[in-house]
């Protein structure tokens, strides 16, 4: 049985590690990240979720899509990527908040939507994690799950090879989010970027 505090323990070093820099490592992703916040076709007033928000490159055209009569949050587990969303003025555009998704301190379905980015890599328990996510969504609601790169130009970047047990890979991820309350709604992988969206089943 995996232990739990172990992996959050490996996220947190992780990223906590590169935190300070990760922003000036991939300056670019900007664009992306709005692009696919249009998509989830978020409206004024929406309630929404940054769920593994690390330095908060989403929070800003979150904020806009939802205007200042909606709410954004920006959950991560690493205090030093929160940091560096306050460092980086993105505090202003979300309530930020040290959780961990794998439990999270909101109630049940009082959200519109969940963003995320990069963060399915990192789930220590794919299908109970993303049930999780689907707990604070009403049904109807909209899961984001973005990266500003796709699967193939990630593993080149990497120096590694897709494997068959890849969790984004669409064989793979169909059935998962099915297993964990959401229906997948389209599914785009391309060198500049993936992108897959789901619906939270009523």
């Amino acid at each position: 049985m995996r232990n739990m505090s172990d992996d959050h323990t490996r996220v947190q070093e992780f990223f906590g590690a590169r935190a300070a820099d990760w922003d000036s490592r991939f300056p670019d992703d900007g664009p992306a990240y709005a692009a696919a916040v249009a998509e989830l076709g978020l409206r004024a007033g929406d309630r929404v979720l940054d769920a593994g928000c690390g330095t908060g490159r989403a929070l800003p055209p979150l904020r806009a899509a939802v205007g200042r009569s909606g709410v954004v949050i920006g959950a991560d587990l690493t205090p030093a990527m929160l940091e560096a969303a306050v460092g980086a003025g993105r505090g202003r555009d979300g309530c930020l908040l040290l959780a961990d998704v794998a439990a999270l301190p909101l109630r049940s379905e009082s959200l519109d939507a969940v963003f995320t980015a990069g963060l399915i890599a990192h789930l220590p328990q794919p299908e109970e994690n993303l049930r999780e996510l689907a707990r604070v969504v009403r049904p109807g609601g909209m899961l984001a799950l973005f990266h500003p790169i796709g699967r193939a130009a990630l593993a080149a970047r990497q120096g590694r090879q897709i494997t068959p047990d890849d969790l984004r890979a669409e064989l793979n991820l169909r059935p998962l989010l099915a297993g964990s309350g959401w229906r997948m709604t389209s599914y785009a992988d391309e060198d500049t970027r993936f992108l897959a969206l789901a619906v939270r089943e009523g």
